[in-house]
């Protein structure tokens, strides 16, 4: 399992559009072959800041997603939002408590 974790900072006056876009693109992006998990976080001080944290089958089903119309169609309208450079991980998961 391979997890991506994405760090977007966006223009505070952009925070509606874009929270309206992933509403109503979620279930797609989770519904994408080998996407087992998606939830998206914001910073509780810096609220222009947001995380997206997901995890897929193989690397493989990661960058299907990341090449498939629907990332491109998603990519295109988050794109515009941004006030900062996006940041990824991808990384393995080595320990979990619930």
């Amino acid at each position: 399992m391979l997890i991506r974790i994405v760090k977007l900072s966006l223009d505070p006056l952009r925070i509606e559009e874009f929270l309206n876009n992933f509403e109503s693109q979620k279930e797609h992006i989770r519904g994408f072959e080998g996407c087992e998990f998606l939830e998206l976080y914001r910073d509780k001080y810096n609220t222009n800041i947001f995380f997206t944290y997901s995890y897929w089958q193989t690397e493989a089903d990661l960058e299907n997603y990341r090449h498939s119309n629907l990332f491109q169609g998603i990519w295109a309208k988050t794109k515009p939002m941004f006030n900062g450079k996006p940041e990824a991980w991808s990384v393995n998961k080595l320990a979990s408590l619930q």
